[in-house]
C-alpha cells in the first residue's frame, strides 16, 4: 500500500508480488476442470443480503461489494474470513446517464483523463484486501477506447484485476485490457434480468454449457436479490457430479475467448 490523499492506494511489491494474487482465494491451478465464476454484485448497501451473501453462498463465490459502502472494511474483513475473494465495483457512466446515474465519483467521458483518475483512485482508497474491480454500468463509458484507457493502465498500475460486466456489446474493455496486458475477465452473463427460479436456473445452465465449450464461464448478477443467492447456493451442491468447478474470478484471469468490438469515436 501507498497513502494517498484519499486513503490506502493498492500497489505492486519490490519483489513483485500484486493485489490480484496475494488477495485472491486460493485455487488449484492444475484442477483441469471446466470453471465458472459467480459474481454477486451490490454488496454492502443492505445490511441482510450482505450477511445472507457473505454466511449463505459457498467460499467460491466472488462478492462485490458497493465503494459507497458505510464500514465497508468490515464487510470486506468478514467476507474475507468466510473465504470469498472480493472486488470493488467502478461507477462508470452509462448510455442513459444522467437518467441513471451511479453515483457521484462515476467516471464521465466528459470529464478530462485526470478527474476521470481522481474519481478512480478515490474508489481504490476505500478499503484494502480487493482483487480488482467490476465496471458498473458503464455501457457509454467502456466503449470510449480514449477515456477508459488511462483507467485500465492505473488498474495494472495498482496490480489489480479488472472485470467488465459487458452492459453493451460495443465495449472495448477486454480488447484494451488484454493489449496492455491487464489481468481481466468478462461477464458472459447476467444471472438475475429475470428474478425468478427458472429464469435464474436457466442461466446457470447456459454457464454451464458456456463452461463445457470455453473451458470457463463468467456469470453476474445485476442486483442483490435473496432469489438469485438461493437458486446459486442450491445449483453449487450438485456441480461437482457434473464435473465442473465453481472458482474465483482470478481464476479465470485471461481464459476467455477474444472479445472484439469497435471503440466509439
Amino acid at each position: 500500500m501507498e497513502h494517498g490523499n484519499a486513503g490506502p492506494l493498492p500497489v505492486i511489491a519490490p519483489d513483485g508480488r500484486t493485489p490480484w494474487q496475494v488477495y485472491a482465494r486460493p485455487f488449484d491451478r492444475t484442477d483441469r476442470r471446466p470453471r465458472i465464476a459467480i459474481l454477486i454484485v451490490g454488496l454492502g448497501l443492505s445490511g441482510a443480503a450482505s450477511e445472507a451473501a457473505i454466511n449463505d453462498l459457498p467460499g467460491a463465490v466472488t462478492l462485490v461489494f458497493n465503494p459507497f459502502t458505510p464500514q465497508l472494511d468490515e464487510w470486506i474483513g468478514r467476507a474475507r474470513a468466510a473465504g470469498h475473494e472480493v472486488l470493488l465495483s467502478l461507477p462508470m457512466e452509462p448510455a442513459d446517464y444522467p437518467r441513471v446515474d451511479p453515483g457521484p465519483k462515476t467516471l464521465l467521458t466528459s470529464l478530462d483523463k485526470q478527474q476521470n483518475l481522481e474519481r478512480e483512485r478515490w474508489v481504490l482508497t476505500r478499503v484494502t484486501g480487493y482483487v480488482g474491480v467490476v465496471s458498473l454500468n458503464g455501457s457509454r463509458f467502456t466503449t470510449s477506447k480514449a477515456d477508459l484507457l488511462p483507467i485500465l493502465d492505473e488498474i495494472k498500475s495498482r496490480g489489480l484485476m479488472f472485470v467488465d460486466s459487458r452492459t453493451t456489446d460495443q465495449s472495448v474493455a477486454a480488447s484494451l485490457a488484454k493489449s496492455i496486458g491487464l489481468p481481466h475477465a468478462v461477464s458472459d452473463l447476467v444471472l438475475d434480468r429475470q428474478a425468478a427460479r427458472d429464469a435464474i436456473d436457466q442461466r446457470l445452465q447456459q454457464l454451464e454449457t458456456l463452461a463445457r465449450q470455453n473451458g470457463v464461464a463468467v456469470g453476474i448478477t445485476s442486483d442483490v436479490y435473496p432469489v438469485t443467492m438461493e437458486r446459486v447456493a442450491l445449483w453449487f451442491q450438485g456441480l461437482a457430479q457434473k464435473g465442473i468447478v465453481l472458482a474465483p474470478v482470478s481464476a479465470t484471469a485471461d481464459m476467455q475467448p477474444d472479445r472484439t468490438a469497435a471503440a466509439r469515436p
